[in-house]
């Protein structure tokens, strides 16, 4: 590769760890061009960039950025899952893709500023996804104020069945 271009690249690529919410660092050797071909296709379907660059592009891309916090561990062949959006995406799929395939190695990672692990990438692959997050809190957020209107509507019922209670009473008398 010419200069350029790999100054091309590692600015792009610097760019990309800037605006990511989390990334993740696999090891895929042994996995054929087809298999990471469907894993590509995979991650693509949920918003998510599969990349394997050179590891002093990498590290490069790297410095000033929170992947920095991960430079030391860019050895052997190495491949980058990028989310832009969804930190639970990525860790879905990859812990998925790895159940089936082996010899995909699932590193560390980093999200938002902090360096997760493989116990930390399981864990997150078992959260609910972004829109069933978002579901449950608006949800949460909409029963609120209809527990409200209702508590506020019990007490008016109340005091018309004590009233019609204390006619029905006197009534007959």
């Amino acid at each position: 590769m010419i200069r350029n271009e790999k100054e091309k690249i590692v600015d792009a690529l610097h760019e990309d760890f800037k605006k990511s919410k989390v990334v993740i660092l696999t090891d895929y050797k042994g996995l054929d061009v087809a298999t990471i071909s469907s894993l590509r296709k995979k991650l693509r379907e949920v918003g998510v960039e599969y990349k394997v660059v050179k590891n002093t592009l990498i590290r490069r891309a790297s410095s000033d950025t929170h992947v920095g916090l991960i430079k030391d561990h860019f050895k052997g062949p190495s491949a980058l899952a990028l989310s832009y959006d969804d930190p639970v995406a990525p860790a879905k799929v990859l812990i998925a893709f790895s159940k089936d395939n082996q010899k995909l190695e699932i590193k560390m990672g980093v999200m938002e500023g902090k360096v997760i692990d493989l116990n930390a990438i399981k864990a997150l692959s078992d959260l609910p996804s972004r829109e069933v997050l978002l579901g449950l809190l608006l949800s949460t957020m909409n029963g609120v104020p209809t527990a409200l209107v209702r508590a506020l509507n019990d007490v008016p019922v109340r005091l018309l069945n004590v009233l019609q209670a204390i006619r029905d009473q006197k009534a007959p008398a």
